[in-house]
């Protein structure tokens, strides 16, 4: 089989040469070329066709968002991997970047010396590598929709009464998730008249940039989440990095509780104890959005939703980054609805807003 075809794109002599050394290695990709800055790196694109990019942020002549703007009108569907560094700026400008197209980002390694650096590099990148490409046919080619999706049979024309309407939205998202929420939180109206509650994967310091940046991009209030806070109808809350978020009664009211208790699919924040909560608390009422996302992060907390009488709509695979964690939901049987990501936004107004509809996947 061809090996998957890497570009690296970064200014950093000793960077470009940790990566080739992190990659290279693998029997599975082959590092076709680098370059020092973007312009280069466009030049390049059309003679090595590499099937992912690494790319850096901060570098001279064409930085990496300029890179992103000019190459996603040409080459739309090419996985993109920031590279990038876990300070205020790193995670302010990685947050840009993702508005502007990339697919997923990694942290440059913290590791004191040269050989466990690109052990980390190597760990972070090849699970992303991996996901963003396929083999078809010997080929590694971009990772893309898959015609005609295997749906567990329990999905398939299942026709149950009407559905309440729904009293909370719980969205989860991981690689590809900030550009999706995007999409699906933008079109939602102020007065929405419910909470909405979001668990992405990142760290805690890119949660903050998450919130200020979608709060620009939506009417509904954006806020990072804060243990205790009441729950409030019309506010979107973020899950902060590094802690799981949760609903929990308190006497009358009800308040969002962050902890941070054992990872679940290696992530914290997860998804699954804020569908479980919602699915405790809200019952009939509950419905869970699964978007774009490696793993299978959410797949329990679907179940609980379900099994709750709740409603679960999943983002399909055309319009996803990687369909891992909403594909997980579907074949399990667990999605109302498998959408594409422009139909997400209406079909949670309708839930919300009128009653859930009879279940049909």
């Amino acid at each position: 089989m061809s090996p998957i075809k890497v570009l690296i794109i970064d200014d950093s002599v000793t960077v470009r040469q940790l990566l080739a050394d992190a990659l290279g290695a693998d029997p599975e990709v082959a590092i076709v070329g680098s370059a020092p800055n973007g312009a280069l790196g466009l030049t390049l694109l059309p003679r090595l066709a590499p099937d992912v990019v690494v790319l850096d942020i901060d570098m001279p002549v064409m930085d990496g968002l300029e890179f992103l703007q000019r190459v996603r009108p040409t080459y739309p569907k090419l996985p993109v991997i920031v590279f990038s560094t876990h300070t205020t700026h790193g995670a302010a400008t990685t947050l840009q970047a993702l508005w502007h197209g990339a697919s997923d980002y990694v942290a440059k390694p913290t590791a004191p010396d040269y050989d466990s650096a690109v052990a980390q590099a190597r760990r972070e990148l090849m699970p992303r590598i991996r996901a963003f490409t396929r083999r078809d046919g010997g080929r590694a080619v971009p990772a893309g929709p898959v015609p005609g999706v295997a749906l567990h049979p329990a999905s398939l024309g299942k026709i149950e009464p009407p559905t309440p309407r729904a009293g909370v939205v719980a969205i989860g998202a991981s690689t590809g998730g900030p550009r999706a929420l995007a999409e699906v939180l933008g079109p939602l109206p102020a007065d929405l008249g419910v909470p909405v509650l979001v668990v992405q994967h990142m760290p805690a310091l890119f949660t903050r940039h998450l919130a200020d940046g979608l709060a620009v991009q939506c009417e509904l209030p954006v806020r990072e989440a804060e243990n205790g806070v009441a729950l409030e109808s019309g506010t979107v809350w973020i899950a902060p990095g590094d802690h799981h978020m949760s609903v929990v009664r308190d006497g009358p009211r009800l308040r969002l509780k962050l902890d941070q208790g054992s990872p679940e699919n290696a992530c914290r924040p997860s998804v699954n104890p804020l569908f479980r909560s919602v699915a405790a608390v809200f019952g009939q009422g509950s419905l869970g959005v699964v978007l774009t996302g490696m793993g299978q992060d959410g797949l329990e907390g679907a179940a609980r939703i379900r099994e709750s009488r709740g409603q679960v709509i999943v983002q399909d695979e055309a319009s996803s980054v990687v369909w891992g964690m909403p594909g997980a939901v579907a074949r399990a049987g667990h999605a109302d609805k498998v959408l594409p990501l422009e139909d997400i936004a209406g079909e949670i107004l309708e839930r919300v807003r009128h009653r859930g509809g009879r279940r049909a996947a």
